[in-house]
């Protein structure tokens, strides 16, 4: 029999605690989809945190080996299920350079219009689901209603709510409906005019300050060791965004405003992404506004029956909602790439949490889980 004796005073010794192992998933309403961290604890403070992915894992690199460059559009739709349209582009993107095509300009318009709303539908759902996470359930219900809004113009001209499978390399699948513009005029101002009021409910609730601010900082040093890129990045002070700094399609003729802040934590992270959806909101508009002042023409380029892409490589990155999005595309030639490398944005987002998770009780591991904005899919690719 151990004895163990417990003193009271200034000279006792602290008793001794031993380290438990917490699993948190894979299956846990707030991570996202089915992503493992195994927190080391000591008493509710977590000493060490590994992010163990794979759990989804498709081979989605080497699926792109064996389908011709229509099929790559669909399996690079998929890995990021909240950014469809913006997925394709770097796809698209990457061919059309090897092949030397330019788009009709009345495509490569389009195209950063229906990025630009995809991207307001990613920044919603996050918008909605960060708050239900920490206890709000409220305001998933007002960012759901506005994404229904904007959902409704993007199923209108692809057909479809969460996998548009609208580029095609050289352009879209189909021209513009008519009257479709007038509709997303209106979808973006009636979008615009609601999301104050999401603003009211969360950006300045009591509770929702108390378990956001100095919560889960993430510095600059960090940012840049482990390759962090989009809201994230931008809410830690580091102002770069593709659409200002490497342009493609027509950002290079619109006033791209980078949102930044300088504290990098969970709340700092959460008022980086608002921000970032009234700057979409505002470059929707610039895209119809141009749009409509274009004379009529083509919407893609005609293709051969069977596409084969030249002999080389290429790099195409763009700016996802969530990060920086690349494809590193080798040919020989084939209807179908050598290789297709994909550099998703949540992979390297969700590394960071070893860096950023110890220190912080458990209570507050689900916050910073949810600033992260990942997508299990784009991780497990």
């Amino acid at each position: 029999m151990t004895e163990r004796v417990v003193g009271i005073g200034a000279g006792a010794k602290e008793l001794a605690t031993e380290d438990m192992i917490l699993n948190i998933g894979p299956q846990h309403p707030s991570t996202h989809g089915v992503l493992r961290l195994r927190l080391t604890l000591d008493g509710e403070r977590i000493s060490t945190a590994e992010p163990i992915i794979g759990y989804m894992h498709r081979g989605a690199e080497k699926l792109f080996e064996v389908r011709d460059f229509r099929q790559i559009i669909m399996l690079a739709n998929r890995h990021d299920w909240l950014s469809g349209f913006a997925n394709e582009l770097g796809v698209v993107i990457a061919a059309e350079r090897m092949l030397g095509m330019e788009p009709p300009v009345r495509a490569v318009w389009a195209r950063t219009l229906l990025a630009e709303l995809n991207r307001v539908l990613s920044h919603l759902m996050f918008l909605g689901s960060y708050p239900l996470e920490l206890g709000a359930i409220t305001p998933v219900f007002y960012a759901f209603n506005e994404r229904e809004r904007i959902q409704a113009v993007m199923e209108e001209i692809s057909g479809g709510r969460m996998h548009y499978m609208f580029n095609r390399v050289g352009g879209l699948k189909e021209e513009l409906p008519y009257g479709w513009l007038d509709r997303v005029s209106e979808a973006v101002a009636e979008t615009r005019r609601r999301v104050p009021a999401i603003e009211d409910l969360i950006l300045h609730n009591e509770i929702f300050l108390a378990r956001t601010r100095g919560v889960g900082v993430l510095d600059r040093e960090k940012i840049m060791q482990y390759g962090v890129s989009g809201p994230i990045a931008r809410a830690s002070g580091v102002d770069f965004d593709l659409r200002r700094d490497d342009p493609y399609l027509a950002y290079h003729e619109l006033p791209v405003k980078v949102v930044t802040r300088g504290t990098g934590d969970c709340h700092a992270r959460f008022e980086v992404l608002l921000d970032q959806l009234k700057v979409s909101l505002d470059l929707a508009d610039a895209c119809v506004d141009r749009l409509r002042s274009l004379p009529p023409g083509p919407i893609n380029q005609r293709l051969p029956k069977v596409l084969k892409v030249p002999e080389g490589h290429t790099y195409a990155w763009t700016e996802n909602p969530l990060g920086i999005n690349g494809y590193y595309l080798v040919s020989k030639g084939d209807k179908t790439p050598w290789r297709l490398k994909l550099r998703s944005a949540s992979y390297s987002n969700i590394q960071v949490l070893r860096e950023i998770l110890p220190g912080h009780l458990v209570a507050d591991m689900v916050a910073i889980l949810g600033s992260m904005f990942f997508v299990v899919g784009d991780i497990d690719k």
